[in-house]
């Protein structure tokens, strides 16, 4: 990789990261390149965690910036550097030594808009312990409906996420898929699914007289009622991870899952 000249920063607000805002800011000055809040830039560089990585995955989804994280948050699973190791690895990625990893996203129509996800697309219940019922169908294939809490569309970026606390698979990054798990399904031989790029995924709300919320990466982006139905596929464009030659997918995966 080339040499970075601009670099975009983006920030958690947690103690700590203001420090190290000036840390990032010095070695910034030391090898000559110029930070921006902007969307001009070379490298996007966050101070944060898997939640900021996310915002700077989605600020920047389609513009072919390289989002690379340093971890002031819980887990930091998209990150690639701890904070004590800043300098030393910020230093290398200025100097064109790292790598990148396209990740796929997620698009979803509802309500006549279409919004990008780069986490997950969720179809939730609005009301605590009421149980919604949702078909699915996959291409021009009814598969069916399903008494349950909800239906999660994941990214392999998201699959670690949501999808992953109930059950789903964990898809590798680079992965041009998505995977469906449904939440607390009222069944004992439902599993995920992953689902290539290509068919649509078309999830209609069954419940009677209940709306159902769609969340994009957790935000609520709009409402289904009975009959009404969102079509998710696997996004046209992509995101940027940037990682140290030597931080992979499964060295991320074992430090943060295999304890």
């Amino acid at each position: 990789m080339r040499s970075v000249e601009r670099a975009a920063v983006v920030t958690i607000d947690r103690e700590g990261v203001s420090e190290a805002v000036a840390r990032l800011e010095s070695l910034a000055g030391r090898c000559g390149v110029e930070l921006t809040e902007g969307d001009d830039a070379d490298i996007a560089v966050v101070l944060g965690g898997d939640g900021t990585m996310l915002r700077a995955l989605g600020r920047f989804l389609g513009r072919g910036v390289p989002v690379v994280g340093v971890n002031y948050g819980r887990v930091g699973f998209l990150t690639t550097l701890d904070a004590p190791d800043l300098e030393a690895g910020l230093e290398r990625v200025f100097a064109g030594e790292y790598r990148t990893v396209e990740l796929s996203t997620l698009e979803v129509e509802v309500g006549g808009v279409t919004r990008a996800a780069v986490n997950d697309v969720v179809v939730a219940g609005g009301t605590l312990g009421r149980m919604i019922e949702v078909g699915y169908a996959i291409g021009d294939e009814d598969l069916g409906s399903q008494p349950c809490d909800g239906l999660i569309c994941a990214t392999p970026t998201g699959s670690t996420a949501y999808n992953l606390s109930n059950g789903g698979p964990v898809l590798v990054w680079g992965l041009d898929a998505m995977v469906l798990t449904f939440v607390a399904p009222h069944s004992i031989h439902i599993r995920p699914l992953v689902v290539p790029r290509g068919p649509d995924i078309a999830i209609t709300n069954l419940t009677a007289d209940l709306e159902t919320t769609v969340l994009v990466d957790g935000q609520a982006c709009g409402t289904l009622a009975t009959g009404e139905r969102a079509i998710v596929r696997v996004g046209s464009r992509a995101s940027v991870l940037a990682t140290l030659p030597e931080v992979t997918f499964f060295t991320r995966y074992a430090a943060t899952f295999g304890r």
